[in-house]
């Protein structure tokens, strides 16, 4: 914020189910499993060849159609059928394909199997009554089919990521209703990206509670977490290279680490973000001599002095210390409201900064020139090291003689900062744009400038990823372009709810999130009927 104040592997995966009566619903839960962004044995026949197709079932000349499980978000489509669904028995249990059709399947075969209280048998032989899991050549990423027939149900997927949600698509539907109906799922997500944005720098947040909120964001499908970690009121996270910066309350590397074995085991993708050239107060004051001053020698609070050369290096050093922590192929450079240039006249404000632009750029050469050459310098920092560049819409700009490199993908949050330019001017120019749209999707501890807690309801009924400012969709034109959406929490007023407060403020704005990035369309529920079926799956 802003002041304001996703492997593929080639097999099959079937699970199967013990038989239950006629069905028709579906539920969520806890996790764990593996991200690209998680019993005793018994016997039994032979297992069914990995490289089967999941068939419909034949439906029964008897009973009425299964309706759709009840789950959320809801699954895209589901083919009815007559005869009985599946529920967990004593006598089912989950296996895993064997050969290359269960590799690295183990985690999301255990994770289901212990949910559901049944016992997990890795690749012995499927019988009835079992879950059955695998990979299959074939699909759009993080898709995966299950099939509910003869008691069993089998999902599978042509990545570890897809055969994780077929889970939480069951663990869901047994939840909300006690069984998985008979029929056909076959889903896959609208947008690639789906998740939440979380300030640690203004407010702490325990590992406990972001591990909490990753189980919780795994059972609705959702696979980016975005680590706001550094900003004016601390920096959160244990650094080796400058420990001098590092705030009271952080969380160790260690700590860390065991966050993102979680996260890779949920197939979430943790996005870090260092800010800069603005939002550096915690940063700074451990080095004084690098902030930038105004033309009457005032400091600018958070503001880096992107002239000096030591500016860049201290950043470049914990952009690389950090990229090297996390193994997300994205790196959150920030970039937005850079105080040098929400004034009036930054070249009258910052007279040196416009004389360092002016002698670099010539006599077109302006401040904002400056930044954009700083934020082009950090993508190429973090782009040697794999990382692929995103930043805050307000942190590129138009009309200057050094343009934004074109491979910045653009988060838009904001139409309010002064100069603020239009989604469709990002669109435009080909950019990919994620939305956080403001109006919407933050989640501002305090409600400062005018900022009101979101709804759950405001989200799911009026919301989708094409509204990117304001309550207006972008066309549809542009739909491939966008690709997805988080909803952020900032911590602007960082005692205003303690971090329970805020996970129960969050909850059922996370659940619309996840509705309207996975399924596409108007819901099939009403608000009332979902609000009810996120209070019964529960988190």
């Amino acid at each position: 914020m802003r002041n304001a104040g996703a492997a593929t592997a080639v097999a099959l995966v079937a699970v199967t189910v013990a038989a239950c009566g006629n069905s028709s619903s579906n539920g969520s839960g806890n996790g764990s499993s593996r991200s690209a962004t998680t019993p005793p044995p018994a016997a039994s026949p032979a297992t069914p060849s990995p490289a089967r197709s999941a068939a419909s079932p034949t439906p029964s000349p008897t009973g009425p159609l299964s309706t759709a499980p009840r789950t959320i978000p809801s699954v895209r489509t589901h083919e009815a059928a007559r005869g009985p669904g599946w529920k967990p028995t004593a006598s089912g249990g989950v296996v895993i394909a064997r050969g290359a059709a269960g590799a690295g399947l183990a985690d999301e075969g255990k994770l289901i199997a212990q949910e559901l209280k049944i016992p997990y048998r890795g690749t012995a032989a499927a019988r009835a009554g079992d879950v059955e899991l695998a990979l299959a050549k074939g699909g759009a990423a993080e898709s995966y089919t299950l099939t509910t027939t003869n008691g069993r149900v089998r999902i599978v997927g042509p990545d570890q990521a897809g055969v994780f949600y077929g889970t939480r698509t069951l663990k869901q539907s047994v939840r909300a209703d006690g069984e998985m109906p008979a029929g056909v799922v076959r889903d896959k997500p609208d947008r690639p990206q789906r998740g939440l944005n979380l300030d640690m720098a203004r407010k702490y947040y325990t590992e406990g509670w972001i591990e909490d909120r990753l189980r919780e964001m795994a059972d609705l499908k959702l696979n980016q977490l975005g680590l706001h970690f550094s900003d004016d009121q601390g920096f959160r996270i244990q650094s080796r290279t400058h420990p001098e910066i590092v705030s009271r309350q952080h969380l160790s590397q260690a700590q860390v680490r065991k966050i993102l074995a979680l996260a890779d085991r949920l197939h979430i993708d943790v996005v870090p973000e260092i800010d800069s050239p603005g939002h550096l107060g915690a940063v700074l004051a451990a080095h004084p001599e690098l902030q930038l001053r105004n033309a009457n020698g005032v400091v600018t609070r958070g503001a880096i002095n992107i002239g000096l050369p030591a500016s860049a290096r201290l950043i470049d050093e914990l952009d690389r210390e950090f990229a090297a922590l996390f193994p997300s192929h994205y790196w959150h450079l920030g970039a937005d409201e850079y105080q040098a240039l929400v004034v009036s006249d930054p070249q009258a404000s910052y007279p040196k900064l416009a004389a360092l632009a002016r002698q670099k750029y010539g006599s077109k050469g302006r401040v904002q020139d400056l930044a954009t050459a700083w934020t082009n310098a950090r993508a190429a920092v973090v782009r040697s090291v794999g990382k692929r560049p995103k930043v805050w819409n307000d942190g590129l700009f138009a009309g200057g003689v050094v343009a934004p490199a074109k491979d910045l993908q653009v988060e838009y949050w904001t139409g309010r900062e002064a100069g603020a330019r239009q989604p469709v001017a990002y669109l435009k120019e080909g950019r990919q744009v994620v939305n956080l749209n403001d109006e919407y999707l933050y989640y501002v501890l305090g409600q400062p400038n005018n900022f009101v807690y979101p709804t759950g309801q405001r989200i799911y009924e009026q919301w989708t990823p094409l509204v990117l400012r304001g309550t207006k969709p972008v066309s549809e034109t542009y739909s491939k372009q966008i690709l997805g959406g988080r909803l952020a929490v900032w911590g602007d007023f960082p005692n205003a709810q303690t971090q329970d407060e805020v996970a129960r403020g969050i909850a059922m704005p996370l659940r619309a999130v996840a509705q309207k990035t996975w399924t596409p369309g108007k819901p099939p529920l009403s608000w009332t009927a979902f609000k009810t079926l996120g209070t019964r799956l529960g988190g």
